[in-house]
């Protein structure tokens, strides 16, 4: 199935964005660990639509309904499987549109692979709305790895053409991490996200639409977790994050940027610091080989601009194999990568746990 992911660590997710509900089912997890029920919530919240300007104005509560796999507040170790209610759908909006290859969407392709049968309503399968379950998984995960030392946070990293600062490299904190996530717009340069929210504005009132970077890292990882080939940590993550309806690009370390570069301006060099093995710059990422190194994790992911924009554009029908102007209708982020953030924190540390799972961790 490809809405299923994993072997250790499984993740299933279900639902369309105009269905009764989305929903995922977890199996794997370690029993005995307790899930901080209003942590998840608050967690959840970051990605919700409708709460500024900014974001698509659909109304979801996007409260998880646990079904099973959890007892007395701890996991039993048999499958977690959680339910979200979609309440506020406007399905009409997509009443003309079946037939309708909208710019930059899955309509034609998911019409030609599932033969016409798929959900057309808001995207269906391929919606956004799917990345609430996806959050609902990696905030469980995010407190278990929390009880085994690591830590994962992500930011702003840019919108459009405005950045934001970079996480320190080598000498990254856990305070410095977690920083964005505990503010509305989660950057670590409040004046450069001042700038973003302009940005954002002018592109809903030209009724255009922007995309942007999201920069995560991971802390307390130790090395050694993570296989050569198709099983490294670069695999493994990539493998969720493109699970994340618009994103293009992921990159690890320097990543394309290092591709410039000499050798002996790339390499890091080996170091001994407080009795272990580091490196005293961290252009490689914290992974080598596949494997973690003990240095922090650092990669990027890039969001391409919200495909569903206000403007009138030329498009065809393809039962009719006719051209055709389309104006998309709905409510629509003008950029998704705010709301992203959070979604990108979860896809991590789900990996994370997996991986940490495989290797024989406990």
């Amino acid at each position: 199935m490809s809405s299923a992911w994993g072997d250790t660590l499984k993740l299933s997710i279900f639902g369309e964005s105009h269905g009764p509900a989305v929903g995922v089912v977890i199996d794997g997890l370690p029993s005995g660990e307790e899930l901080d029920m209003e942590r998840i919530l608050r967690f959840m919240d970051r990605r919700r639509p409708g709460k500024d300007p900014y974001s698509t104005p659909r109304k979801e509560t996007d409260l998880p309904r646990v079904l099973s796999g959890v007892y007395n507040g701890k996991t039993t170790g048999t499958p977690l499987a959680v339910m979200i209610q979609n309440s506020d759908t406007h399905s009409a909006d997509y009443s003309e549109l079946a037939s309708v290859a909208r710019p930059s969407h899955g309509d034609f392709t998911g019409y030609v692979r599932y033969h016409g049968f798929n959900d057309p309503r808001g995207g269906g399968h391929f919606s956004g709305r799917l990345t609430a379950p996806l959050c609902f998984a990696g905030a469980a995960a995010i407190q278990m790895l929390e009880r085994r030392g690591v830590s994962v946070g992500a930011h702003l990293a840019s919108v459009a053409d405005i950045p934001d600062l970079r996480y320190s490299t080598a000498e990254l904190t856990v305070q410095e991490l977690l920083a964005p996530g505990q503010k509305s717009f989660p950057v670590l340069d409040d004046g450069a996200g001042e700038k973003m929210r302009r940005r954002i504005e002018e592109a809903r009132l030209a009724q255009d639409s922007v995309g942007g970077t999201v920069e995560c890292g991971i802390l307390g990882l130790p090395a050694g977790v993570g296989s050569p080939m198709f099983g490294g940590v670069e695999n493994v993550l990539s493998s969720l994050l493109f699970g994340i309806p618009a994103v293009k690009g992921v990159e690890f370390g320097l990543g394309f940027e290092g591709s410039r570069l000499t050798g002996s301006q790339y390499n890091d060099s080996f170091c001994v610091r407080d009795g272990e093995i580091r490196t005293g710059t961290n252009r490689h990422g914290g992974i080598l080989g596949g494997i973690s190194s003990g240095m922090p994790i650092l990669f990027c992911a890039a969001f391409k601009p919200t495909p569903s924009i206000s403007r009138p554009q030329q498009t065809v029908d393809f039962i009719r194999k006719e051209p055709r102007e389309l104006v998309i209708k709905g409510r629509h982020d003008p950029c998704v990568v705010p709301r992203a953030v959070p979604c990108v924190e979860a896809a991590a540390a789900f990996g994370i746990l997996s991986l940490w799972l495989s290797c024989g961790g406990k």
